[in-house]
C-alpha cells in the first residue's frame, strides 16, 4: 500500500514537474524516476526507498552515470 502511494507521487513528479525542465538532465539509464518506480514495484516501499535514495545520492558531477539498473533480489 505504501509502495502504491509512493509510486503515485513519482508518477505525479514525472507528469507535472519533470516536463518543466525542458531537457532531460538525468545522467543514468533508466532515469531516476523510472528507477524509483521499478525499485518500489519490485522491492517494496522500504527497500525501494533505500535503493532510490542511494541512486539519487550518486547523481552529481563526481559520478559518470550510465546504465544502473535496480539490483535483482537475492534468493
Amino acid at each position: 500500500m505504501l509502495s502504491a502511494v509512493l509510486m503515485k507521487a513519482v508518477r505525479g513528479y514525472q507528469k507535472y514537474l519533470s516536463p518543466l525542465k525542458m531537457v532531460s538532465t538525468c545522467r543514468f539509464e533508466p532515469t531516476c524516476s523510472n528507477y524509483a518506480l521499478e525499485a518500489l514495484e519490485s522491492r517494496g516501499a522500504i527497500v525501494g526507498l533505500y535503493l532510490t535514495a542511494v541512486r539519487i545520492v550518486k547523481c552529481g558531477p563526481w559520478h559518470p552515470g550510465g546504465y544502473d539498473p535496480v539490483p535483482q533480489k537475492h534468493l
